[in-house]
């Protein structure tokens, strides 16, 4: 069940299968959350925002003209993105490997698997609002810290050994 708070977000949902986004917003409604805004794909769904605020947006990876995946990389690294920090929770019915890393790579939050259930669905908004990730910046990379784990004794800018090697040479 959702925890208390969820009614007021404001969710974009984006998929240009509209029998999807029937059964998304019928499974968003019955969590509580009422204030759903859909669109078909990526452009509208940028052009969307420029007036409607969202919350958290849960969007279709494969999508045309604008995907999903391109739809995140706009608002992450857009010099006129309304909001950078915005959670997208990815779903797709392809969950290869690949594409996991490339939604992660462009800076998705969270990712969900076709066919979707109401507790997986759950889960991620749940996961993005509640126990939100750290963004951080890099020169290639904008978005949550794509690591999900803390390392045990780790206190140092450095994610691997070979990395101060690194940055000694450089």
């Amino acid at each position: 069940m959702a925890e208390g708070g969820l009614e007021s977000l404001r969710v974009m949902l984006v998929d240009d299968n509209q029998h999807m986004r029937a059964i998304v917003t019928t499974v968003l409604n019955g969590v509580g959350l009422i204030h759903v805004r859909e669109t078909r794909d990526g452009a509208e769904a940028l052009e969307v925002l420029r007036e409607w605020p969202a919350d958290l947006a849960i969007v279709d990876f494969q999508m045309q003209p604008l995907d999903g995946v391109e739809f995140t990389r706009l608002v992450r690294q857009s010099p006129d993105s309304r909001n950078p920090y915005l959670p997208i929770i990815m779903m797709t019915g392809h969950s290869e490997r690949t594409r996991v890393e490339e939604a992660r790579d462009a800076g998705v939050t969270e990712f969900v698997a076709k066919p979707l259930t109401a507790k997986a669905v759950l889960e991620r908004i749940n996961a993005v609002i509640y126990r939100p990730r750290a963004f951080i910046r890099t020169e290639s990379y904008f978005g949550p810290d794509r690591r999900r784990r803390e390392t045990p004794g780790f206190s140092g800018p450095w994610r691997r050994n070979t990395d101060a090697q690194k940055a000694k040479t450089a």
